[in-house]
């Protein structure tokens, strides 16, 4: 079986990769040291499995999971985690091994035997276990099999198209399978819905102006494209506006 360990830590990296030499039968095929770098090489070298650290910086080891389950062949995922016993009483050990540092090598080796892959419903309760888990820190993208990371920071908008959502950064547009209600859900903090069909980044915001048929448009900044607002979102979006000083509203 191919390998990829995840951990923000060399010696637990070393720890696993000594493991995994005496247990035999297995090659560490790259290591990372976050979650973003963990999908990334996921989609370069297809492991078998990940050896991934829950807790790590950036992007943790359940967002990275989540991601992955979006590969063609997703790879069996055991998590390692320092969590103590009665943290661990959050996750369902049933759909997911784990292992509690520090490992060991006959659970290891045990873990490895019976590993298999998650499902996205398995993934999503996971996350939902955990009561302080953040938002994610990026939307992936599927490019001719591979994974594109698009960070939350960069993203201007989100707009409904058909069954689609278009994902639009200052430079590049792209197309996932969401909702924006769940999207909604949770980046409501960082956008503002506009339309039915759109969310819009309050940080990107520029100003809004009457169109010149009298409705309102919201102007982003970096983006040239103009986005309506609703009636129905008009009194909201305005109100949104007048409390934020460093937006204008023309007209």
């Amino acid at each position: 079986m191919r390998v990829l360990i995840v951990d923000d830590e060399k010696l637990a990296r070393d720890r696993l990769r000594e493991l995994l030499s005496d247990i035999g039968g297995y090659t560490v095929i790259g290591e990372a040291m976050n979650g973003a770098e963990a999908v990334e090489k996921a989609s370069e070298l297809n492991p078998d499995v990940l050896l991934m650290d829950i807790r790590m910086p950036g992007m943790d080891g359940l967002e990275a999971a989540m991601h992955l389950m979006g590969m063609e062949h997703p790879p069996s995922v055991i998590f390692t985690t320092a969590y103590d016993q009665h943290a661990l009483d959050a996750f369902d050990v049933n759909a997911v091994d784990y292992l509690l540092k520090p490992i060991r090598k006959d659970r290891l080796a045990n873990a490895l035997t019976k590993a298999r892959k998650l499902t996205m419903r398995q993934i999503q309760e996971i996350h939902h276990a955990r009561k302080d888990m953040p938002s994610r820190t990026h939307i992936s993208v599927h490019l001719r099999g591979n994974i594109r990371l698009v960070p939350v920071p960069d993203i201007a908008y989100f707009l409904a198209d058909s069954k689609y959502v278009v994902v639009r950064t200052a430079t590049e547009e792209h197309l996932i399978e969401d909702s924006l209600v769940n999207l909604e859900k949770e980046f409501g903090e960082r956008f503002l819905r506009i339309h039915r069909n759109a969310l819009v980044a309050t940080q990107f915001i520029k100003g809004i102006e009457k169109s010149p048929v009298g409705t309102w448009q919201v102007a982003l900044r970096g983006v040239e494209k103009k986005l309506d607002v609703s009636r129905r979102h008009t009194a909201a979006v305005r109100r949104w506006a007048r409390n934020r000083p460093a937006v204008a509203a023309a007209g």
